[in-house]
């Protein structure tokens, strides 16, 4: 058995996200549960947030904690995610995930293995999907 804090360490402050992300997101640090890279991150959405396209290289598992937001794999229509609702994102599938136009969602994703991140999403491809996603 193996405990993971949620937060490493105590001191070290919610951050925004802006690294993987387009918009604004709050998140704790929480360090890899494996040598293999395997992680848990939390993170709250702000409306028009998404993140940049990125892949699981050992697959990824979205646990909707509180809000609406959406996911949308590469070529494929965006599909709107509900608190309670939990998406699985197989190995190597690239895809987009974040918040509505009007909502804040939080999440937590589960990551097997570490991500890769790819190009980062463009106004018109998020706007064309929100209309999709309505």
């Amino acid at each position: 058995m193996q405990i993971v804090r949620g937060r490493a360490p105590d001191t070290t402050p919610t951050r925004n996200r802006t690294e993987t992300f387009t918009g604004t997101v709050w998140g704790d640090p929480v360090p890899p549960t494996t040598a293999e890279h395997d992680t848990v991150n939390p993170a709250t959405i702000t409306t028009g947030t998404r993140t940049y396209r990125h892949h699981p290289t050992r697959g990824r598992l979205l646990d909707l904690a509180a809000g609406t937001g959406w996911v949308c794999p590469r070529g494929e229509r965006q599909g709107v995610v509900r608190a309670g609702d939990l998406v699985w994102v197989p190995p190597g599938e690239q895809h987009r995930h974040g918040g509505t136009a009007e909502t804040v969602p939080t999440h937590l994703a589960f990551s097997v293995g570490p991500t890769s991140r790819l190009e980062e999403v463009t106004e018109a491809d998020y706007l064309v999907g929100q209309e999709v996603a309505r």
